[in-house]
């Protein structure tokens, strides 16, 4: 990626000795565009961030993994602040212009003797080369790296668009523990790139569902070094067009990766609501069943008990007609007009959840909106991983 050197190292926060320290540079300060966590309880980086960010230009981004530095009270801010302006010292270059990232573990001071430790060597392995460094580095119960990248052609030049993203839990709507860094060399002004992340994360991080935990530290920041050599994008026009159509993939594809690799995920699973009075209403449902334990586990153990469904949507706050409602596992139905639609159909049904990825249509014949989301079943080893994730 012209103009951007990457870096992670192992500074010793990760028990296992795993990478735990990023670092993402440009070269020259960049417009940037950020969307943060919705949780009232939001970490020191991230309130940090919220206030930086305004000036819309950044030149570093650094990221520890294994601590989270959330509910550490003033001292976490200091902590926080006391790294930036370290990084900024011996990179030489305005404090103001470092944002910070962390994940892990909640109520835990930040290691700030490590992080100093590692700067020197953090900063003196930046490279072009670097890429896949950082994203083991913001790796938590994440089981491989997310990554993704594409190229388009604006005004003659190719320009290039590089996006991680961590997250295998705590992932719900509004960002959800979810962190996701995006480079490119597109020459954009801030306030267009911040309008396109909006809607890149509407329909991509915002359509998709773990757990329904929402994290005191997600973010996504954006940053373009304009080094791709085009004319200024500064309104939607044709050539904005293509550039956002090749973040809406790039995000698309990174929220997908997010919920296969789920915490103990064995099921990769659509929920359609369709026929809803409008699309909040659709939303509201598609939520209440992906939210719903009892389906969830019913997926995981391949049952195809439908009246969990129901249930889930009879209590989502929605006005419904039971008796209108149908229900289809891919293409087989299952429930029509509230009802089953017996055991030799249901057994067509029974066989589609079997499978590792399948689709949930809800038709709820009460209007003409719809709305999609994509979640995971509940397995046993989700348990077993948060309920040993401090130790």
């Amino acid at each position: 990626m012209p103009g951007f050197l990457f870096s992670g190292i192992s500074a010793g926060i990760k028990k296992n000795g795993a990478r735990d320290l990023g670092l993402i540079y440009s070269e020259v300060p960049a417009r940037v565009a950020g969307l943060f966590t919705t949780n009232q309880v939001k970490a020191a980086p991230v309130q940090i961030d919220i206030r930086r960010i305004k000036k819309g230009v950044c030149q570093a981004i650094l990221i520890n993994s294994g601590n989270a530095n959330a509910c550490t009270g003033s001292q976490g801010l200091k902590d926080a602040r006391n790294t930036s302006l370290l990084l900024a010292k011996k990179m030489g270059i305005d404090e103001k212009l470092i944002l910070l990232s962390s994940t892990g573990v909640i109520g835990v001071p930040l290691p700030t003797e490590k992080i100093e430790q590692g700067l020197p060597k953090l900063i003196k392995s930046l490279s072009p080369e670097g890429w896949m460094k950082v994203v083991e580095a913001i790796m938590t119960t994440d089981t491989h790296p997310k990554m993704e990248w594409a190229t388009c052609r604006i005004k003659g030049k190719t320009v290039r668009l590089c996006g991680m993203v961590k997250g295998a839990g705590m992932i719900q709507p509004n960002l959800a523990t979810m962190l996701s860094f995006l480079v490119t060399d597109a020459h954009i002004k801030g306030p267009l790139l911040q309008k396109m992340l909006k809607e890149a994360a509407e329909v991509s991080y915002n359509r998709i569902t773990i757990d329904g935990e929402t994290s005191t530290n997600d973010t996504v920041l954006l940053l373009a070094n304009g080094k791709a050599g085009h004319p200024v994008l500064n309104r939607m026009d044709r050539d904005a067009e293509t550039f956002r159509s090749m973040l809406f993939e790039v995000c698309q594809n990174l929220a997908k990766s997010l919920v296969k690799d789920g915490e103990g995920a064995t099921k990769f699973i659509e929920i359609v609501v369709q026929g809803g009075r409008n699309r909040e209403d659709a939303k509201k449902a598609a939520y209440a069943i992906a939210h719903s334990p009892l389906v969830k586990t019913a997926f995981f153990g391949e049952d195809a008990n439908w009246g969990r469904i129901l249930c889930a949507l009879g209590h989502c706050g929605i006005p419904i007609n039971p008796n209108r409602i149908d229900v289809s596992f891919d293409q087989a139905p299952i429930v029509k007009n509230g009802m089953g639609v017996g055991a030799r159909l249901e057994e067509k049904a029974a066989e589609v959840i079997k499978k590792k990825s399948f689709k949930v249509t809800i038709d709820l014949h009460q209007g003409k909106s719809f709305f999609s989301l994509l979640t995971t079943d509940l397995s046993l080893d989700y348990v077993k991983i948060n309920a040993s994730y401090r130790s």
